[in-house]
């Protein structure tokens, strides 16, 4: 067996790995972040080290460049690089890493967790007692060389960097779709960001009888409509009386509410026929308040908290899903150096993107 010095030479293939790598580094509490030169990471036992060539932003990313409440909270310790979403190629591999071959293309499953707790050993790691997330409690992806446990990586084979990065956003719209049976269910998109867009090819592929997409920005409507959705409709105007329009009276068998807005909550809740399912992915900066009797009893609906991917029957339902043509590549819209990481979190604030791809190995 290899040396891990060994290994980081052979998997070059001609000298030694830099010393040295960029990296987007959260210094200190408050807004922004800084791009530093920091060594390369060493592999530990069990754990690969990562070329990245691929790391999406995320709304969480923005949260803890922004500096906002749930950052100050929950990121840390500082200094840290963050991101979290990538795809890269495998390098070296620590004592006992030997699964995943050098040379390899992998995603990273982005949820730590420990695989002792009653949950891990229920078939329910995705909310692991002692969650940790990678790039928010543990050094992150926005960098050009990363270290994941060897158990996170995904290999992936047959498709490009930017796209395999996108894997683990689509693992959350696949849990969402997928917590139930969709395949010939009218189902209702709420909010068409990134991961309620795939959510939107997702439905679509899986079977749905029908699609309806709902979002304030006209921009995100015309992609949900590329990928898939059969309507697409102004969340400003009466969603709830045009899904049930667009239903015969009966109310959409499924609402996957992605947005996170109290408004479109409602929207939702009214719109679903009695005895349907709604997945909760959208986080609410502020509490919620809703009639339990009215909106949630009496309709006999039931409820989905949806959090992550569970592992790692998510990954091969969305590698399936992959395989068989689902193309993710109408979502990226901007591919962007790592230098550039601040017209990265403008597009993704201002919200005339898809999905922003950072690509740390371009100068």
């Amino acid at each position: 067996m290899l040396s891990p010095e060994a290994e980081r030479t052979a998997a070059v293939g001609v000298s030694k790995l830099p010393q040295t790598m960029l990296a987007l580094v959260k210094d200190a509490p408050g807004p922004g972040a800084s791009l530093r030169e920091i060594p390369v990471p060493e592999p530990g036992p069990s754990e690969v080290l990562v070329r990245v060539e691929a790391a999406s932003v995320c709304g969480t990313d923005l949260h803890i460049e922004r500096w906002d409440p749930w950052a100050e909270e929950n990121f840390g310790p500082l200094p840290m690089t963050f991101g979290h979403e990538m795809a890269g190629t495998v390098v070296a591999r620590g004592q006992g890493a030997t699964r995943v071959a050098l040379g390899a293309l992998v995603a990273a499953e982005t949820h730590l967790v420990d695989w002792t707790c009653y949950q891990c050993r229920t078939g329910r790691a995705h909310i692991c007692r002692s969650l940790r997330i990678l790039g928010v409690h543990a050094p992150g992806t926005f960098a050009q060389y990363a270290v994941i446990p060897e158990t996170n990586a995904w290999v992936t084979e047959g498709l490009g960097p930017e796209v395999a990065a996108l894997q683990e956003p689509m693992g959350n719209a696949v849990h969402a779709c997928f917590v139930e049976e969709i395949a010939g269910q009218t189902v209702a998109v709420l909010g068409c960001g990134p991961i309620g867009l795939m959510a939107v090819a997702v439905a679509q592929m899986a079977g749905a009888r029908r699609v309806i997409a709902t979002d304030v920005n006209p921009e995100r409507l015309a992609m949900a409509r590329r990928l898939g959705a059969h309507e697409a409709l102004d969340a400003h105007d009466d969603v709830a009386g045009r899904l049930r329009e667009l239903t015969d009276g009966d109310g959409v068998d499924v609402v996957l509410e992605m947005s996170g807005s109290e408004a479109a909550l409602h929207q939702g809740l009214a719109a679903i026929t009695n005895g349907g399912r709604v997945s909760l992915l959208g986080t609410h900066a502020a509490p919620a308040t809703i009639d339990l009797s009215e909106e949630i009893i009496f309709k006999g609906l039931r409820i989905y908290g949806i959090t992550g991917r569970r592992l790692f029957e998510t990954w091969y339902r969305t590698t399936a899903l992959l395989e068989e043509g689902l193309d993710l590549s109408p979502i990226i819209t901007h591919r962007l150096p790592l230098a550039q990481y601040e017209k990265a979190f403008t597009l993704v604030a201002e919200g005339h993107a898809g999905k922003v791809v950072l690509l740390p190995q371009q100068g």
